[in-house]
């Protein structure tokens, strides 16, 4: 129901740049670069409200949520999208490849940023209703949470269905604070004339580059409009953002604007003092319940992203548990869990407070922003076909704009911006070296490779003793013959009765439907091969996908089937490769990856492993 996929846009889609209010007022106002004049409140009002309406409602809403992947949004699905409409570009897609790699990156800095500062802004609300609180703010950050990735395992369909409700309260509580005080002082509206803003960066254009980079506070979680579109739909998106959270920040950052002209002693922490005495715990409550549905909604979206990464080849298999009979789409990924959880405590005890945290922010979000900016362009020229002219006006504005906000932010470096390049660049590394070490392991298997039809063919002029039963070798390109059935053939010297070969294929794009999933030929000699295609959303079932060759000459009985993978072990060496510590690097990951029988779902009592010894 539209209502329904609304209420869910909400609980999920917004939650990040809902709980902007909490901090953003505070460090534009806070950093004592602007002076508390009615002329500069009016001007940076206006600012905020011009940047949602820009990068927000103009940029992610009206133009990026039409560049669907099939229905799907996010980084992973535009930049799929856009490489594949410029695969006769070899040297275009070179380049943009590991850019949009680098972008998915940026998300687990963001993932490392905004629980931190999303729950630690929340708490630091007790300060507040007491200065003697302040020693506790970190312990109670750090516990909650805590709580939050322990549920992880579970799953959190149990009370997501609260998320929705929570924050509907949320917007209609901050709304109704940001009236109460504009009632006050009603000039404040004029803040929503653009001509403050242009006085304002006129007037103080220093000034104004500077506070760029705490102004991108307010639009932080504009990514998550994207990213979710699979989940929600565009429309339900669209209509949530107009008519509940846009209306709600604004009213209660222009809230913010008239407390300040009121009382600029306010600035120490503008949100929560906008709240009566008596209203600021159960607004904490609140506010803290908001920060953990924005960071649930970022760890989910870890796992989501993580998933479609590892099945593009750029990171190796990791154990992922489903956490729903229902939705495919909910999974548990214990290394990113607790990988994000042991950065988050590194990010809340290394930066103590949410002001220092907003130092660290924006410069992963500018930079996401930037480069969202750019496959744009390409997905509207090169997908949509739209004139080169008329691509370049409708991106070049957004690009400028990233453009100044991503060059402030590079001012905050060395006051914590370094500390999500650091976790964006760390794995990036681990992605590149994982997709190249794949690449030499693929050449190094095709050196010594044996084609298999006419492998087979020779096989049967003498064939070796046949044993009932079915066996499924799978094979890392297609018509090539598996190490492991070398390996059974060498030391088992027995071939099962039906032979089925069977290759992985990935593709660019996030579904591949059940009729597209299966190519199949006949080798004779009762040996078939057989292609799964899969996207990188899709579910990658084994058995469930051969089921699907029921009736079709070939059937798979569970209690006579057995699966053959071949475990390599992969050697480093010196020569034409990589650097060697970064083969050394792969040769690790590959050996701690998750194993191929759990990814694959395969039956753990039907699986036979034979390993060999690659060199690259």
């Amino acid at each position: 129901m539209p209502g329904a996929l609304v209420l869910g846009a909400l609980g999920v889609v917004y939650g990040d740049i809902g709980t902007s209010v909490l901090y953003a007022i505070k460090e534009l106002f806070g950093s004592g670069y602007v002076p508390f004049t009615p002329g500069n409140v009016y001007g940076v009002l206006s600012m905020v409200f011009w940047t949602l309406t820009t990068i927000v409602s103009v940029k992610y809403v009206t133009l990026v949520l039409r560049a669907d992947n099939n229905g799907e949004g996010g980084l992973v699905a535009m930049l799929t999208l856009a490489s594949r409409a410029v695969a006769d570009r070899p040297r275009v897609r070179r380049w943009m490849l590991p850019v949009g790699i680098f972008g998915t990156c940026l998300f687990y800095g963001d993932g490392v940023i905004t629980p931190a500062i999303s729950v630690l802004s929340a708490v630091e609300g007790l300060v507040i209703v007491s200065p003697s609180f302040s020693r506790y703010v970190m312990v109670v950050t750090l516990a909650i949470l805590l709580v939050l990735f322990l549920v992880q395992k579970g799953g959190t369909a149990g009370i997501a269905r609260f998320f929705g409700p929570v924050m509907v309260l949320w917007f209609m509580v901050i709304a109704a604070l940001g009236i109460w005080h504009i009632v006050g002082h009603p000039e404040v509206l004029w803040a929503l004339n653009p001509f403050y803003a242009w006085k304002f960066a006129w007037q103080h254009p220093g000034t104004t580059f500077v506070l760029l980079g705490a102004l991108v506070l307010c639009v932080t979680g504009g990514e998550a409009l994207y990213a979710d579109m699979g989940h929600f739909g565009r429309r339900p998106i669209q209509l949530a953002w107009f008519f509940a959270a846009m209306p709600a920040l604004t009213l209660n950052y222009f809230g913010q604007g008239a407390l300040l002209l009121a009382n600029p002693q306010a600035v120490k922490n503008p949100f929560y003092l906008m709240a009566p005495t008596w209203a600021v715990l159960p607004l904490i409550l609140l506010a803290t319940v908001a920060a953990v549905i924005a960071s649930q909604a970022m760890i989910s979206g870890a796992f989501s992203v993580t998933k479609q990464v590892i099945q593009l080849g750029y990171l190796p298999r990791l154990h992922m548990r489903h956490t729903s009979v229902k939705e495919t789409g909910q999974i548990y990924i214990p290394f990113v869990n607790w990988g994000l959880f042991a950065l988050i405590v590194l990010a809340v005890g290394t930066f103590h407070s949410s002001s220092n945290l907003a130092g660290a922010y924006g410069i992963a979000v500018t930079t996401d922003m930037l480069i969202t900016t750019v496959l744009t362009f390409f997905v509207i020229r090169y997908v949509w076909k739209l004139p080169l002219l008329l691509c370049v006006a409708s991106t070049s504005l957004f690009f400028v704009v990233d453009f100044l906000f991503w060059t402030s932010n590079l001012l905050k470096f060395t006051h914590g911006g370094w500390f999500p390049l650091l976790i964006a660049g760390s794995i990036f590394l681990l992605m590149l070296t994982w997709k190249d070490g794949r690449a030499l392991l693929a050449r190094s298997r095709q050196a010594s490779s044996v084609a298999l039809k006419p492998f087979l063919d020779a096989l049967f002029l003498a064939p070796p003793a046949r044993v009932e039963g079915t066996a499924v070798f799978m094979a890392a390109e297609p018509g090539v013959v598996p190490s492991a059935l070398l390996h059974n053939l060498k030391h088992n010297k027995v071939l099962h009765e039906y032979n089925v070969f069977v290759t992985l294929r990935n593709h660019e794009v996030p579904w591949i439907n059940a009729e597209e999933r299966l190519e199949f030929e006949a080798l004779g000699h009762n040996c078939w091969q057989v292609i799964i295609n899969y996207g990188f959303k899709n579910d990658l079932n084994v058995p469930k996908a051969l089921g699907r060759l029921q009736g079709r000459g070939l059937n798979l009985e569970p209690m006579e089937t057995s699966y053959f993978l071949s475990r390599d072990i992969v050697n480093p060496t010196e020569g034409s490769g990589l650097a060697l510590w970064r083969e050394k690097l792969f040769a690790q990951m590959h050996h701690n990856a998750a194993t191929a029988a759990e990814f694959l779902h395969l039956p753990s009592n039907a699986v036979v492993e034979l390993g060999s010894k690659i060199e690259i």
